[in-house]
């Protein structure tokens, strides 16, 4: 009985998802296998990463991935209103330091550096500094359905896999991920 709330607004939100009585007949919408979230997916390897999207370094300094050809990257896309992704950016400053790959977070706050330099004051990080996504093209590119989510790229700028969330970058079942 304590679930009967919780079935009523699932039921009130399927609702909102269908045809008034009167509206001619649509074809049903393909249904997708949902992206898995805190886990590693490996659905988008071998596709090429954004290489001509570009993001800003502090300074105004432009980057896109194209410029980092030769080098594995994990890009971690976040938000300084995003819980998850503060949570995990000491450990992805962590992870920076201990991996022969190129940890990049990429801020997706539409307000630009003065929230994240809010955020990211001097000397909280050692091994990692912040781009900016304005107006959120790379996101848009990699089809971002939320954040935190993190991408690793191979040295020619394919992905490898993808993470919709966060995951445990002190793990070794994680680490031996990136490094391969």
């Amino acid at each position: 009985m304590r679930h009967l709330p919780l079935i009523a607004a699932a039921l009130a939100l399927a609702a909102c998802n269908q045809s008034p009585p009167d509206a001619p007949a649509q074809a049903a919408p393909a249904k997708t296998a949902a992206a898995p979230i805190n886990t590693i997916d490996r659905s988008h390897a071998g596709e090429p990463g954004p290489a001509a999207v570009t993001w800003e370094m502090k300074g105004g300094t432009k980057q896109k991935l194209a410029d980092h050809k030769g080098m594995k990257m994990l890009v971690n896309l976040w938000a300084t209103w995003c819980a998850p992704c503060i949570a995990e950016m000491p450990a992805l400053d962590k992870l920076a330091g201990d991996v022969p790959v190129m940890v990049l977070p990429i801020s997706e706050d539409m307000e630009g550096w003065q929230v994240v330099d809010k955020f990211w004051s001097k000397g909280k990080f050692q091994n990692i500094e912040s781009g900016l996504d304005q107006p959120g093209s790379y996101a848009e590119a990699v089809k971002a359905k939320g954040l935190p989510i993190t991408i690793l790229y191979d040295e020619n700028g394919k992905e490898i896999w993808r993470v919709a969330g966060t995951l445990d970058w002190g793990s070794a079942k994680v680490r031996k991920a990136i490094v391969g």
